[in-house]
């Protein structure tokens, strides 16, 4: 693409509903700072903070609003200020965003080359992010960002919002092992020799001179041996600061890793798909590149990917056998170490390299890491199963009380204190082992998939549906309706909102509709009902009859009655499609005693209307 391009191209896959492929130049970005002033990398990648940035907090409103993490000491999400720049003059053209009407709903693959590859990266994240907040109970998008040879984008707390996000998995990172520009930015910023990076962004450019006041694109030999040593030992200082456990980032650069990263040889190459092990690779196979004597330019090793792309196939049909070394020091251990020698070999790391063991240690922890959210799932199946006679507890409480008041009245009232002690421990016990499986969530210790799987999302549900009753019966038995507000909107957990999306996003997933009544028709009353918030809508009711009922403005009584009516119109559809539970119906249940109140609220509305005439 040219100097004068949109800075962006896109084409289908092949027709409707097929993939969208959205491809970036970096072009723009490299000559809007090509110019002679431009003093340092502290000027041109200095971080900016999304939060502090009114259009970057627009174009990425969850990232922006992302509270930092205060147990790994981390600043508010920032992003590099370059790519955000470019980006955000991108997305106010009219193609870009008749380009973004056009994609809805597609699967889309977004891709760049170096700078370009960084503001494809922000492009996905923009598109993430307005697609999950016009469609908060849609599943996300199909999207994935593929990226080659690109300049490191954020800081760690964007890596973290990332994960929280479960976004991850649409990042992959193409690196090849000699090119500087995707290792540049871990050094300090005040010493990110610029006019390189710009340099090699302006090579892919046919049209690009040295003699229109362009910086020089030429770095000679003495030049790329210093940048060379300035990157390793910066890249080191970051890699061996990494701690698998609980990964924290110290050094001299803001900037680090995110998504998956693909680190290519012409031996094959290795994915790692943590921001930890993506760090020490990146050093481990840079190290071994230059420690074997290679003398390939840096523009011919930013250049390179078209020539890897191609061979990546190649590699992965070739039956591979370790080498002999690799072999007899293996064979006495398993298999996986076997596949571990292979994974080095393929990144281009020789078992004869000074950083070989180094390597074949972080490659198995990067594993074990990764294995840690199947596991950490694993375990929480074994607690669900331990923590189940709570809730066989609390369903026989609801059995014991459904032919008289159900046992949500029985709860607010306390009868039988026996029963009610046993009941509220079980409800206290389950929200614990809930909330601990959101915290686990939101720190990533669970597979990125956990809230889409049927087991959890059922379990999530049914939980639901039986203790939530119970928390808007102890919200109400403690009058903090009247000192806080409606439960719904003032007093409602997190966990429950955030189950009714995976519920709604179930139904979404599987193509059924889950308020669709008449889809699922029943024969008899539901063992529990199914609107979680139907007591809390039952309390409002009853507070806004007996506030009608001492109305004498004719206006306002109009207007509560109009509410009324609507409660009265969904309940019925309720009972009518048998989509409560029959504890519902029972002689005393409140929702029983609105009914009878609601009557006479009418019959008195009546003879007051009939009075006039």
């Amino acid at each position: 693409m040219g100097a004068a391009s949109s800075g962006f191209a896109h084409g289908d896959g092949g027709g409707d509903g097929g993939t969208v492929y959205v491809a970036f130049s970096g072009l723009q970005a490299a000559l809007s700072v090509a110019g002679p002033a431009v003093a340092s990398g502290a000027d041109v990648f200095a971080p900016v903070g999304l939060a502090g940035d009114a259009a970057g907090a627009r174009a990425f409103p969850q990232l922006a609003a992302a509270e930092p993490d205060a147990a790994a000491a981390v600043e508010r999400v920032a992003v590099q200020a370059l790519a955000l720049r470019c980006f955000l003059k991108l997305c106010g053209s009219p193609e870009f965003q008749m380009l973004l009407n056009q994609i809805r709903g597609k699967a889309v693959v977004f891709t760049g080359h170096s700078l370009g590859g960084a503001i494809a990266a922000l492009a996905a994240l923009h598109y993430l992010c307005i697609t999950s907040l016009s469609s908060p109970c849609s599943p996300s998008p199909p999207v994935l960002c593929v990226t080659f040879g690109s300049p490191l984008l954020g800081n760690e707390a964007l890596s973290r919002a990332i994960l929280r996000e479960r976004w991850g998995g649409n990042f992959c990172n193409v690196v090849s092992q000699h090119d500087v520009v995707p290792r540049l930015l871990f050094c300090p910023l005040d010493a990110v020799p610029v006019h390189v990076i710009i340099g090699m962004q302006l090579q892919q450019w046919a049209g690009h001179t040295h003699n229109t006041g362009v910086m020089t694109t030429r770095v000679v030999d003495a030049e790329q041996e210093g940048l060379r040593q300035l990157i390793q030992a910066h890249v080191r200082m970051v890699a061996m600061e990494q701690k698998l456990v609980d990964p924290e980032s110290r050094g001299g650069s803001p900037y680090r890793p995110f998504g998956a990263y693909v680190l290519c040889s012409p031996e094959g190459a290795v994915c790692v798909d943590n921001s930890t092990a993506a760090v020490q690779m990146l050093y481990a196979t840079f190290v071994a590149c230059y420690a074997q004597g290679d003398t390939t330019s840096l523009g011919a090793a930013h250049s390179c990917y078209g020539d890897l792309v191609l061979k990546m196939p190649q590699n992965l049909l070739l039956k591979r056998r370790p080498r002999a070394m690799d072999v007899l020091a293996s064979m006495s251990n398993s298999n996986y170490d076997a596949g571990i020698s292979l994974a080095m070999e393929a990144s281009g790391i020789g078992s004869e390299a000074m950083e070989a063991t180094m390597t074949r240690y972080w490659l198995k922890a990067s594993k074990r890491a990764g294995r840690s959210p199947s596991l950490n799932c694993a375990g929480l199946a074994i607690r669900l199963g331990r923590i189940t006679p709570c809730r066989a507890q609390v369903e026989w409480y609801k059995a014991s009380f459904d032919g008289n008041m159900g046992y949500y009245d029985a709860f607010k009232q306390r009868r039988s204190p026996k029963k009610f002690n046993k009941a509220d421990m079980c409800r206290i016990k389950l929200g614990q082992f809930w909330d601990g499986v959101l915290a686990m969530l939101d720190n990533s210790q669970l597979p990125h998939d956990f809230h889409r799987r049927a087991k959890w999302v059922n379990a999530a549900r049914f939980y639901q549906l039986l203790v939530e009753p119970l928390d808007i019966a102890h919200y109400h038995r403690n009058n903090l309706h009247r000192t806080r507000g409606g439960y719904i909107t003032h007093g409602r957990d997190r966990r429950y909102e955030l189950f009714d999306k995976w519920w709604k996003e179930k139904g979404a997933f599987t193509g059924t509709s889950t308020g669709d009544m008449a889809a699922t028709a029943r024969s008899k009353y539901a063992g529990l009902t199914q609107d979680p918030c139907f007591w809390a809508r039952v309390e409002e009711a009853r507070d806004q009859t007996e506030s009608a009922q001492a109305e004498q403005d004719v206006a306002m009584l109009a207007m509560k009655l109009g509410r009324l009516r609507e409660f009265e119109r969904y309940a019925r559809e309720l009972v009518e499609g048998k989509e409560v539970s029959i504890d519902v119906l029972a002689p005393q249940s409140s929702y029983t005693l609105w009914v009878e109140e609601w009557k006479k609220l009418l019959l008195r509305d009546e003879a007051r209307a009939a009075s006039l005439f």
